[in-house]
């Protein structure tokens, strides 16, 4: 068997024993997933700075792309924006491709190879979430989790948007919010004085002197491999690592995966910093008008160690009955409407417009950023989560009066290029773009929310620039480059 096909056989063959009556499902699933995962991995051929393609050729039949051995890739045009699976088929010189995974293989590249099995699993991965899923409800969920759990197919535009490494079949259905389960967190005890602890930590989850850290279970037997003390049910969200404890808060644990591109542990330099953005998010949001709200950091701790660490958050259903992620739009026929579609982005732009100019970028893309509705679906306001990568720029803060908070590290940083990319990049070309699902509806959103923001220096940068996005792709290739990698995409609105 060729190797990349092989994670489709293995994942096959375990659900024959784990779940016999999915495996018919989950084959049915294979060609469209294939299509989904190759329709990112083309936007991020077609788009992003690789250093192996010389050149890109666009006709009236699709974009050829030259690589730097003399061959040529030919696939259809690609809308950056898109949603939706669109190609089917590349073409490397004669040969066909259907499968992401075979495509980069054959491809050659440098670090080709371990991104062909990501690629895999990725298909394997999404057609087993396709599988499992029930009839869509038409009645609108009632609790925070139940949005989350809606969200199938993952990240809109990474080639791994359902990659899970490390993850057996039995485990995805065990822990993966698509799949609906309920999970038993557990408890490991680590003695208060040995722990870095901000904010407030409960009692619940105190043994006299000792601190009671919540723990995935997948955490604990891969990672710790130890066991741990029996702890608390909860949902997972659409992190995976963060779940919503039953009549409680949110619970962020450390996952040492890699899911999409990040292994997901939690860092003692973010829980040292989480009391303070927790506290400055709250000046922020009083200067809002009531449009933004920031869940509240209720406290972190970790053991010295980012494999053993956890952080407290209020529910954003502290801030309405109808509150969902961004990503969870699509779920619904709200963005069909090019009327509401406008509404939602004027009423981002202005919240992400607004705090920029101030001197915060947030990382708003759809998993970070929810929307509040009224009953009838109208965006009333937004709420923001996650505080650890935002972007806090002291300059801008001090030209407008805000106390600059005691901050340092990465969050810090002065840099327009950087605020920009760090705003634009996760809001517009991710939340809104995501939601929209093609250039011609982020085209038509954005154009009527612009039109009465006020004219700042960011603003002219948003309308007259390329949009800068990460690249996705190429980070996957760039295995030996840490943090960020960018590309610029085609402007909507020029």
């Amino acid at each position: 068997m060729h190797r990349p096909r092989a994670a489709e056989a293995e994942f096959a063959e375990e659900l024959a024993v784990v779940r016999p009556e999915l495996v018919a499902r989950y084959t049915a699933e294979l060609p469209g997933a294939r299509a989904a995962v190759l329709t990112r991995l083309w936007r991020g051929l077609t788009h992003e700075p690789l250093p192996w393609v010389t050149g890109r050729e666009a006709d009236r039949e699709g974009v050829t792309l030259r690589l730097r051995d003399g061959r040529r890739l030919h696939g259809p045009h690609s809308d950056p924006f898109a949603t939706a699976a669109q190609v089917a088929v590349v073409r490397l010189d004669e040969v066909a491709h259907e499968d992401p995974a075979r495509l980069m293989t054959d491809l050659g590249v440098p670090h080709g190879a371990d991104f062909a099995t990501e690629l895999a699993d990725s298909v394997a991965s999404l057609a087993l979430s396709r599988a499992g899923q029930p009839p869509r409800s038409q009645e609108w969920p009632t609790h925070d989790w139940q949005w989350e759990q809606r969200i199938v197919d993952g990240h809109p535009y990474h080639p791994n948007c359902r990659s899970r490494p490390g993850f057996s079949v039995a485990e995805q259905l065990a822990y993966g919010p698509e799949h609906r389960p309920v999970v038993r967190l557990g408890f490991v005890p680590v003695p208060a004085d040995e722990c870095l602890v901000t904010g407030a930590w409960p009692a619940q989850m105190r043994d006299g002197e000792r601190l009671l850290l919540p723990v995935h279970p997948w955490q604990a037997e891969h990672v710790l491999k130890r066991h741990v003390a029996e702890g608390l049910d909860a949902h997972p969200l659409m992190s995976l690592r963060t779940l919503a404890l039953r009549g409680g808060p949110h619970v962020k644990t450390a996952l040492s995966a890699r899911l999409t591109s990040s292994v997901r542990d939690i860092s003692v330099y973010s829980i040292s910093m989480s009391a303070t953005l927790s506290e400055f998010a709250e000046t922020l949001a009083e200067r809002m008008g009531g449009l933004l709200h920031f869940t509240r950091t209720l406290g972190a701790v970790t053991a010295d160690s980012p494999d053993l660490a956890a952080v407290l958050r209020e529910s954003p259903q502290a801030y309405g009955d109808r509150v969902l992620p961004v990503a969870a739009l699509a779920t619904t026929e709200l963005p069909e409407s090019p009327a509401w579609l406008a509404e939602f982005a004027r009423l981002a732009l202005t919240v992400g417009l607004r705090l920029l100019e101030l001197g915060v970028a947030l990382e708003a893309h759809g998993q970070n950023l929810l929307v509040v509705l009224s009953e009838s679906g109208a965006p009333l306001g937004l709420v923001y989560r996650d505080l650890a990568d935002i972007r806090v720029s002291p300059a801008r803060l001090a030209r407008h009066g805000v106390p600059v908070p005691a901050l340092s590290g990465r969050v810090v940083t002065d840099d327009v290029t950087t605020l920009r990319r760090k705003l634009f990049g996760s809001l517009v070309a991710g939340a809104l773009a995501g939601t929209a699902g093609s250039a011609a509806a982020l085209r038509g959103a954005l154009q009527t929310a612009v039109r009465d923001l006020p004219r700042t220096p960011d603003l002219a940068a948003l309308l007259e620039q390329p949009l800068p996005a990460k690249a996705l792709t190429l980070m996957r290739l760039s295995p030996a480059t840490p943090g960020d990698q960018w590309t610029e995409l085609p402007n909507p609105l020029l």
